[in-house]
C-alpha cells in the first residue's frame, strides 16, 4: 500500500466546517472509489490544522484513483467550490506502507 500523509492549514476558524463536509461527503466518496482514509486528526497545537492519511493499493493506482475523485461529479459540482476557498495551504508526503501495519488499519484489516 502507498499512503499520502496530508496536512491541511485552513483559513482561521474554518476547521470544523471543513471537517463536517469532509467527513459527510468527501470520505464516503473516497472509500467508494477505493481510497481508504485514516483520520482526520485535529492538531492540538493549531486550531486551523488537521491531518489525514489516504491509501492506495500501489503507486500505479494512485493517479487513476485520484482522477476518479477530482474529475468526478461530486468534486467538480459541489466540493471544489466549498472546500478549496477554506484551504490556506496543504502538504502531501507520499510513503511506502508495504511493511507497516498502517495499511491494515486504514483498510480495516486489523483484528
Amino acid at each position: 500500500m502507498i499512503v499520502e500523509m496530508r496536512t491541511y492549514k485552513l483559513r482561521s476558524g474554518l476547521r470544523e466546517r471543513f471537517l463536517d463536509i469532509f467527513l459527510s461527503k468527501s470520505m464516503p466518496e473516497h472509500r467508494r472509489i477505493g481510497m481508504p482514509i485514516a483520520g482526520p486528526y485535529r492538531s492540538l497545537d493549531d486550531p486551523d490544522v488537521f491531518f489525514f492519511m489516504r491509501g492506495f493499493p500501489d503507486r500505479a493506482s494512485r493517479e487513476p484513483l485520484k482522477a476518479m475523485f477530482y474529475e468526478g461529479k461530486l468534486w467538480k459540482e459541489e466540493l471544489e467550490q466549498l472546500l478549496m476557498p477554506m484551504i490556506e495551504k496543504y502538504e502531501v508526503v507520499l510513503v511506502d506502507d508495504a511493511a507497516h501495519p498502517l495499511g491494515r488499519v486504514i483498510t480495516n484489516e486489523y483484528p
